[in-house]
């Protein structure tokens, strides 16, 4: 897949996850790690703000985990 290709792919997940709720981001986190991870295999330069998206993605992920767990 072409530099294009990805940055095309990692713009279309940036506005699908636009004011998107959280089942959404939640659903769509495997998406944008697998982007930036054929990025870095590419070696694409991967831009800060899909960084930062990734990272708040993965933080929910971690929190829906935790807020189903018993105290």
């Amino acid at each position: 897949m072409s530099a294009n290709n990805l940055y095309s792919e990692a713009e279309h997940l940036e506005k699908k996850l636009q004011n998107a709720g959280l089942e959404t981001r939640l659903a769509l986190q495997p998406s944008v790690t697998k982007v930036i991870d054929r990025m870095h295999q590419q070696g694409v330069h991967v831009p800060s703000r899909l960084r930062r998206l990734d990272a708040a993605l993965c933080e929910d992920v971690m929190e829906a985990r935790f807020d189903n767990m018993p105290v």
